[in-house]
Order: C-alpha cells, then structure tokens, then sequence
C-alpha cells in the first residue's frame, strides 16, 4: 500500500510539473516596434540585461501574447518623466492599446494628480482605477519593484511587495469604469488577451528583470 501510494504522488507531482508553466525572461529581443521591426536606437539593452528607453524610438511590442498570467519586473523613471507597462494589448485602428500599470514620477509629473481617485499615478490601472493612498513607492531614479497577477478576469496590481489595485473584468464595476474612461469608445478594449507594450512616452525609463509566468 504504501509502495502504490508513493508512486500515485510521484506520478502526481510528475503531471503537475508537466503543465505549471516555467517562467519566461523578456530580453529586448521579444519585442519589436509597432511595425513588427526590430527595436530601434533608442530602446537600448545595457548590463544585466537592463532595457533602456535611451531616446525616442516610440513603444515597444511583445511578440507573444498573453491571457492568464503573472508579470513581475524592475523599473525606475527619470526625475519628471511617465512611461508604463501595458498588457492584453491589441491594434485597434492604427494604434494599439491595453491596460497600463501606470509608471510615473509622482512628485514631479502633472498627470501622477489626474483621474477619478488618482487614475493616472503610478501602479494604477491608467485611467480605469486609482492605487491604495499608502502604496510603497520610491521616488524616481530608484528602482521598484512591480507585479501584475492576472487569472480568470481578475487584475491585480503589485507594488513593492503590496497590493495596491484590484480588479474584476467580468463585473458590472469594470464595464462602468471603461465607460467613463479614455477607452469608451473603444469597441473590444482590454478583451482577455494580448501583447505586453513597453511605454515610449518621451522620457527616460529602464526595465529590466522582467519575467512571466502564464497559467
């Protein structure tokens, strides 16, 4: 019996490894242009495999999409500057546009104060929901630390270890926040599935750590 019991659990933990998925490494490599070209000049990759938003070369675009997943990585911000780190990204239009965890200096940059419950500022859901007052974040030129949990429609935004924004997609809430946003009159906005989006929005930013985990 406990000859047959061991070899269930071993078989178990066997199928078990079989399908949790290995986390993945974002380089500069996985991404390309919103052209589908290579990234140009100004996205540099530096020591320690560090993405650099040097100068302007516009936003960045996974080459793989993604529904359920978990995103962690490393960031910091020049002194004044805003970027961020969208997911379920798709081409509407000529553009292409997701959800955005918010990277922002929010001592210095005027938009970090808009939006309904400070929509705008950093770790939020851009323009949708606002994080917690007492979120841990470190100024600009400091690197942080951020995580994006996402299963069965449920977001959650992480910021240096704490949870800081949460959201339910298949609510009546969420509807109403889209309603209200910039992404109103998007038809398919944020629909479950997508490319990951490095932010180009005119200043400096670094990446680097980012790995994810799909479910």
């Amino acid at each position: 019996m406990k000859f047959i019991l061991s070899l269930l659990s071993v078989t178990a933990i066997g199928i078990l490894h079989v399908h949790a998925a290995d986390p993945i490494t974002l380089t500069l490599a996985s991404f390309n242009d919103t052209k589908g070209e290579p990234p140009p000049p100004g996205w540099v990759e530096e020591e320690g495999g560090v993405i650099h938003r040097k100068a302007k070369a516009g936003d960045l675009i996974s080459k793989d999409e993604y529904s359920s997943f978990t995103i962690e990585w490393e960031w910091k911000v020049a002194p004044g500057a805003n970027s961020g780190l969208k997911y379920w990204v798709n081409k509407f239009g000529k553009g292409w546009l997701g959800i955005e965890y918010q990277m922002i200096d929010d001592e210095r940059h005027p938009d970090a104060n808009k939006g309904e419950s400070h929509s705008h500022a950093t770790a939020s859901l851009y323009d949708l929901k606002g994080p917690s007052e007492d979120k841990p974040v470190k100024p600009a030129g400091e690197w942080n630390t951020s995580k994006v949990v996402i299963q069965d429609g449920v977001i959650q935004h992480y910021l240096n270890g704490k949870l800081v924004a949460e959201e339910d997609t298949k609510t009546q809430d969420w509807k109403d926040r889209v309603a209200k946003s910039k992404f109103k009159s998007v038809q398919g906005f944020a629909p479950g599935k997508g490319h990951f989006l490095l932010q180009d929005h005119g200043d400096e930013v670094w990446f680097k750590n980012i790995r994810v985990t799909p479910m």
